[in-house]
């Protein structure tokens, strides 16, 4: 009898042995689960295996694990989930992100920890170096998509970077897109570059100055762009402006082949950015020069006086370079020579429209293209005359009339105003107790974790 009850109490002992040890095991597989558990978001990166992804449960913004991107070495490595969204909706994104020793590769970059939509260069402000828990934001517009691929990355679509990213708090809501058509541009004056160069495979330090004469001449071409948008467009749109003159020299210029030197967004964020926080632009105009009258400090540029379509946080941004002369009549206005001088304002506004346009599927002919319809230049007005029927939709064609349809002046950048009642919308929710847990963990057991890796192409990934 002794032996018998003996025998159970070892059978007991080995039974709560097999028990504790069991919810060892499991407490240890649910740690890793909860390590590698990235709901639904699909990891991706650059260099494949270059960067690690996990949940942290030691660094946290709230109760949940957050999410941790560390790239020892240079990288671009995201992950993103595909939303369902509603076409021409402004959505707004947050995150609560935390960095340490984030670096770029390029010295002038717009890479870093932010929010990003895969497969385009739309994107938030970017966040560096090492900086405790700080809110996120990224406003965008679905234009004529029905999902996007929404992504919170380390690196960029053209440039990779090193250090530890976490991520947490995640939200999404939509909002109205706003139906007034008056515009609100910023028109930055940079008196000063003083750049370096390389000019045939040597450095070269290039300081230019405006001359007062220049800065008449920008002051007084805004004021004729603002009647001539009024007055081209038929009153289809308005224009409201703010003319900044900077005095802090630009110091670092963009390049590539086909344009030369340029002005990117990323080469004066630093100095712009305080006068987009205090007001809503809808599109950035930067004037600046690049060449002096002798022709001995010329910074090198193919063939443009004007270079737009760019985008600066969902802002139209466009270059405008002064001639090397100040003498020069193209942004002057003179009965003889000149009555169009803002031309080169107008035209690189249109590339923007022309590009929402095409971004929000619309039919629109090329603005280059205005030989093929019978326009030509003239002189003293330019091609006033094709500018005014491509903003009116009134180019005639053998099929009818084509140009910008009349909705596109109401398709502005969209700003926190348009979210004063927005709707929110579940799509990052989070387990919040351990049956939503569970769940989620015996749905992962039947599903394949994959890494997906594509290859950078132009400016995505």
């Amino acid at each position: 009898m002794k032996a018998k009850e003996k025998g159970i109490k070892i059978s007991r002992i080995l039974y709560m042995i097999f028990i504790i040890a069991l919810i060892l095991v499991a407490l240890k597989l649910y740690e890793q689960f909860e390590e590698k558990n990235f709901n639904d978001f699909v990891r991706t990166e650059y260099n494949l295996y270059a960067s690690e992804f996990k949940r942290d449960s030691q660094v946290k913004y709230s109760n949940h694990n957050s999410y941790q991107i560390k790239s020892a070495t240079p990288n671009d490595a995201m992950f993103y989930k595909e939303v369902a969204v509603t076409p021409n909706t402004p959505y707004k994104v947050t995150c609560m992100v935390k960095t340490q020793d984030v670096k770029t590769l390029k010295e002038v970059s717009n890479a870093g920890a932010h929010i990003s939509i895969a497969d385009t260069v739309e994107k938030s402000n970017s966040i560096t170096g090492t900086n405790d828990w700080q809110k996120l934001e990224f406003i965008f517009n679905s234009k004529n998509r029905t999902s996007v691929k929404l992504g919170f990355r380390l690196g960029s679509y053209d440039d990779n970077c090193i250090g530890e990213a976490w991520f947490s708090d995640f939200t999404i809501e939509s909002g109205k897109q706003p139906q007034d058509t008056n515009w609100n541009f910023a028109c930055f004056v940079f008196t000063n570059t003083n750049v370096s160069i390389e000019k045939n495979g040597v450095k070269e330090q290039i300081q230019l100055a405006m001359t007062s004469t220049d800065i008449v001449d920008m002051r007084q071409n805004m004021a004729r762009f603002k009647t001539s948008c009024a007055e081209l467009s038929k009153g289809k749109m308005s224009v409201n402006y703010d003319f900044i003159t900077i005095q802090e020299a630009i110091t670092s210029l963009s390049y590539d082949n086909e344009n030369g030197y340029y002005v990117a967004p990323e080469n004066i964020q630093n100095l712009i950015q305080p006068y987009i926080n205090s007001k809503n632009y809808d599109h950035i105009f930067v004037c600046l020069r690049l060449g002096d009258n002798e022709h001995q400090k010329d910074i090198p540029v193919y063939d443009w006086i004007g270079l737009g379509g760019m985008d600066y946080l969902g802002i139209g941004f466009s270059n405008i370079r002064l001639p090397n002369s100040d003498r020069n009549y193209t942004y002057k206005y003179d009965a003889q020579l000149n009555t169009f001088p803002e031309e080169v304002f107008i035209h690189e506004f249109l590339h923007s429209l022309e590009r929402n346009a095409k971004e929000y599927g619309l039919e629109r002919p090329q603005l280059h293209d205005y030989a093929q319809y019978g326009y030509q230049e003239q002189r003293l007005v330019g091609l006033r005359k094709w500018y005014e029927d491509y903003m009116n939709c009134n180019i005639k064609t053998s099929s009818g009339y084509v140009g910008l349809a009349p909705k596109v002046y109401k398709l502005k950048p969209n700003h926190e105003e348009d979210f004063l009642n927005s709707y929110k919308i579940e799509e990052f929710k989070e387990p919040n107790n351990i049956i939503e847990k569970l769940k989620q963990i015996v749905l992962k057991a039947f599903e394949n974790v994959t890494v997906i890796t594509k290859k950078k192409e132009g400016n995505s990934i």
